[in-house]
């Protein structure tokens, strides 16, 4: 696999929030979000074995890993790491995009996939693959990252039409009035979960953290 790198941390993000884990970060990635924090994922990484991976997992004693990107899903080892990680007992998280077919994914044991929404201003709206909604599970969830009133009413509305049972999270863009995303949803009562990035809270913007 192409992995920009492993980093041993907390979870920062979704129903996970605060757990310890690993971090796989692989390589490249098809979008091109405005506002993306991770840019240098964008590079060719360089190659890590799986085995190797799992043997860095062991070390740091964790019982969840975070796949992320970049883009995990274009990388074709990713169902063969996440499938050796379920015979071992690791949850793994799966941070996609949201722009790519999740289904290789959905039978393997120990899985939450988190699934962007692309809302205006990251740029990529157009990106979004919509069939992979009506996928999700209990567990899962769709993640949309809010910059501005205009995200906001575009994510409503994508709510407002979802059915499924995944957790529904709202995370505003680093540096933006996390409480004014708050009271907007207060005030429509909104089924859904507005969270932050706790490792920022906790470190700032540091790669790796």
């Amino acid at each position: 696999m192409r992995i920009i790198e492993v980093f041993h941390s907390l979870q920062g993000e979704g129903p996970l929030t605060g757990v310890r884990t690993t971090f796989v970060r692989t390589a490249r990635c098809n979008l091109r979000c405005a506002w993306c924090d991770t840019p240098y994922s964008f590079g060719p990484g360089r190659e890590r074995s799986i085995p190797s991976l799992l043997g860095e997992v062991r070390r740091n004693r964790t019982r969840h890993v975070c796949l992320t990107g970049g883009e995990p899903l274009l990388q074709r080892e990713s169902v063969a790491l996440v499938r050796a990680l379920s015979r071992r007992g690791i949850t793994t998280v799966i941070e996609t995009g949201g722009s790519l077919d999740v289904t290789p994914y959905l039978g393997l044991p120990g899985v939450v996939l988190s699934v962007d929404v692309k809302c205006p201003s990251s740029k990529m709206e157009a990106r979004n693959l919509w069939a992979n909604h009506a996928k999700l599970r209990a567990g899962d969830v769709l993640k949309f990252v809010i910059g501005d009133r205009k995200d906001y009413l575009y994510a409503r509305r994508v709510v407002q039409r979802f059915r499924g049972p995944a957790t529904i999270v709202f995370q505003p863009v680093w540096g933006t009035d996390a409480g004014r995303l708050g009271d907007w949803v207060l005030r429509d009562r909104l089924d859904v979960r507005v969270m932050l990035q706790e490792h920022k809270v906790l470190w700032g913007d540091v790669p790796g953290r």
